[in-house]
């Protein structure tokens, strides 16, 4: 009975009530995560330099380009292990917990290996100036050591918030992050260790949060815990999670090499506007977040009632959290820009790399809640069993478009300004025909129940 206490009955709670109790402990979770990087992106920009700050902020695109595959896998976690709780099928439960952390740990140590071997010649591929290169691959060969317990966190909450607990993941996040602006702190004034600093920061705070959730999950119900010794692939939760998770991680893969590409484009403007792309691309991150929480619980919500075959409710839970995301977007874009000088003083404090980076912010959050909505509406089709069809509409609308985009609108007009327009382009192009594909999905659904009940 302790544990139910931290999750959410989503089958049955009120929906604005608790997909809001559900969405609040993830927003601030996922906000601290971002506050992993942040961290090291101020403490380079203010207590080393420019070179420091744009070989930290350069390799964010290389990083979700890495990890983005497998993050998908862990969106196929939560969307099925929830199907399961709603179908309160127990065995498939237990055995969809063991398959997620087998997952976790097998994707970790593939991403160790690879992104170490590669780190440097991804690096030369993208075109990372001089002054930046070595100072990055050191940052980039440090962080991938740790994708082991990066990969077994983030898995994990996935199967916390397929229970509808979003609070303990909170909580050790809270102290992760703690640690983590210590450790930068002490590594990078008192050691002078410059990006290896941060990036080490990083890792020993991640591993904390990781072994906390893990340890969550080794006291579930006596039914469905885990246990160490079980941890393995089951041939039937791995190929429901694939089929849900490889879409998604696939869709993942192409919008980071839509965002290399961008990244690249970044790169030959000089250090100072990759300083200042990596500083505002920081601070939109928290918007981004922040809505990108309620795509996570239109995917459990969604996918309880879906197991619990209450596809009104399911219905319902979509077009609450886009009623939220449109709110949240649009007060935290318009925030951002208003106080956005004061922020980026934060980050750096070099004239030329704070006015670069408030044009950016300009260009950028007044459209953000349209990304929001357009991940909102995937994941309700992701979780009523279209994960292709959501990832075809996003190859197409956001990655094919912003490639395009780069390589005929920006070539021509070669200006920061036509580069950051790919993005709220491809925002709106990609939520209108997202939510074109859930209301057809929506239909489909609702034919196929009605056909069944008729043959019952």
């Amino acid at each position: 009975m302790k544990e139910k206490s931290h999750e959410i009955d989503m089958c049955s709670c009120p929906l604005f009530s608790g997909i809001l109790l559900f969405v609040i402990p993830l927003m601030f979770s996922n906000i601290l995560q971002l506050f992993f990087n942040a961290a090291d992106v101020i403490v380079v920009g203010r207590f080393v330099g420019k070179e420091s700050l744009a070989a930290v902020g350069s390799t964010t695109s290389i990083v979700f380009l890495m990890i983005n595959l497998f993050i998908g896998f862990s969106i196929g976690t939560n969307v099925i292990t929830a199907r399961y709780i709603g179908e309160k099928n127990n065995d498939a439960i237990y055995r969809s917990i063991h398959t997620s952390v087998a997952i976790s740990i097998t994707s970790g140590l593939i991403l160790a290996f690879v992104g170490v071997l590669l780190a440097r010649k991804i690096l030369i591929w993208m075109g990372s100036p001089g002054d930046v290169i070595d100072k990055a691959e050191i940052y980039l060969k440090i962080y991938f050591c740790g994708m082991p317990v990066i990969m077994l966190y983030n898995f994990s909450a996935a199967v916390l918030r397929a229970f509808g607990d979003t609070k303990r993941p909170l909580y050790y996040l809270t102290l992760a992050g703690i640690i983590n602006v210590i450790l930068n702190l002490f590594f990078v004034i008192y050691l002078n260790m410059d990006t290896a600093g941060v990036a080490l920061a990083t890792v020993i705070s991640q591993f904390v949060s990781a072994i906390l959730t893990v340890r969550c999950l080794a006291k579930l119900e006596e039914k469905y815990r885990l246990r160490i010794k079980k941890i393995r692939f089951y041939k039937t939760e791995l190929l429901n999670i694939m089929k849900v998770g490889l879409p998604a991680g696939l869709q993942n893969v192409m919008f980071s090499i839509s965002n290399v590409i961008i990244q690249s484009s970044i790169n030959s403007f000089g250090s100072s506007v990759i300083a200042a792309s990596a500083a505002s691309a920081s601070i939109e991150n928290f918007t981004y977040t922040a809505m990108n929480s309620f795509q996570f619980a239109s995917m459990s919500f969604v996918s309880q009632n879906f197991g619990a075959k209450n596809f009104i409710r399911a219905k319902k839970a979509i077009f609450t959290c886009a009623f939220l995301v449109i709110a949240v977007g649009l007060v935290m874009g318009f925030s951002t820009i208003f106080f956005g000088k004061s922020i980026l003083s934060i980050y750096s404090n070099q004239q030329d790399v704070i006015e670069i980076a408030l044009e950016r912010l300009k260009i950028m959050c007044p459209f953000y809640f349209t990304c929001g909505l357009m991940d909102t509406f995937a994941g309700g089709t992701r979780s009523l069993g279209y994960s292709f069809m959501a990832m075809v509409v996003a190859l197409v609308f956001i990655c094919g478009l912003r490639i395009v985009w780069i390589y005929t609108i920006f070539i021509k007009i070669h200006t920061l300004t036509m580069l950051f327009a790919s993005y709220p382009i491809s925002w709106i192009a990609g939520m209108a025909f997202q939510l074109l594909c859930l209301v057809i999905v929506f239909k489909k659904v609702k034919r196929a129940t009605l056909q069944n009940a008729e043959k019952c």
